[in-house]
C-alpha cells in the first residue's frame, strides 16, 4: 500500500472517530425535554376533535337552502362518490347568500375543516358548541356552483394550514 493510501487512510478514521465522539457527547449533554403536550382544557372547555379525517371517515348531512329542487341529492351524490359517509338529504330553511354553510360542533373540527376545502373555503361556519354529534351539515346555498376537484382540494388544503380551535374549545389529546 502506498504511503498517499495511508495517509488518506488515517485522515478519514480521524474524522469517523471525531464525529462519533461529536455525536456522543451531543447526545448525553442533551438537556431538552420531548414535546409537550397540553395538560388540560381550562374550565368551561370543550374538548374538540381536530385531527383532519379521510373523507371516508366524514358523516355529512346534505340540505338544500336554494330554489332549485333536487340540488341537495346532486350534492349528496357528488359527496357520496368522493366516499363520504352521506346521511339525510332535503331542504333547510336557512336563508343566506353564500356558497355552503356548514353545522358542527365539537367532535367534527377537523372534518368541518376538510369540507371547508370542497368549497375552496367559502364558506359559512356554524359551530354549536353543545352539539354531541360528529356529523356536519352541508346546507348548498345560492351561490353554489360546484364541488371543488381532488387538486383544488388538496391546495385548499395546503392554504387553510392545520385546523383552528373555535372559541371555548380545546384539542383532543
Amino acid at each position: 500500500m502506498s504511503f498517499a493510501r495511508v495517509r488518506a487512510l488515517a485522515v478519514v478514521g480521524a474524522l469517523v472517530l471525531a464525529a462519533a465522539i461529536f455525536v456522543t457527547v451531543a447526545l448525553l449533554k442533551d438537556r431538552q425535554s420531548g414535546p409537550s403536550a397540553a395538560t388540560g382544557c381550562g374550565e368551561g372547555a370543550v374538548i374538540a376533535n381536530t385531527k383532519l379525517p379521510e373523507p371516508q371517515d366524514v358523516k355529512i348531512n346534505v340540505y338544500n337552502a336554494t330554489d332549485k329542487p333536487g340540488q341537495a341529492n346532486a350534492v349528496k351524490t357528488e359527496f357520496h362518490n368522493r366516499k363520504f359517509q352521506v346521511g339525510k338529504s332535503g331542504n333547510d330553511p336557512a336563508k343566506f347568500k353564500g356558497v355552503a354553510l356548514l353545522r358542527y360542533g365539537p367532535k367534527a373540527v377537523g372534518a368541518a375543516w376538510l369540507l371547508r376545502a370542497y368549497f375552496l373555503n367559502d364558506i359559512q361556519a356554524d359551530f354549536d358548541i353543545k352539539r354531541t354529534d360528529d356529523t356536519v351539515d352541508v346546507i348548498i346555498g345560492p351561490s353554489f356552483k360546484q364541488l371543488a376537484t381532488t387538486t383544488e382540494v388538496n391546495q385548499s388544503l395546503a392554504q387553510l394550514g392545520n385546523p383552528t380551535l373555535p372559541e371555548g374549545t380545546c384539542a383532543a389529546a
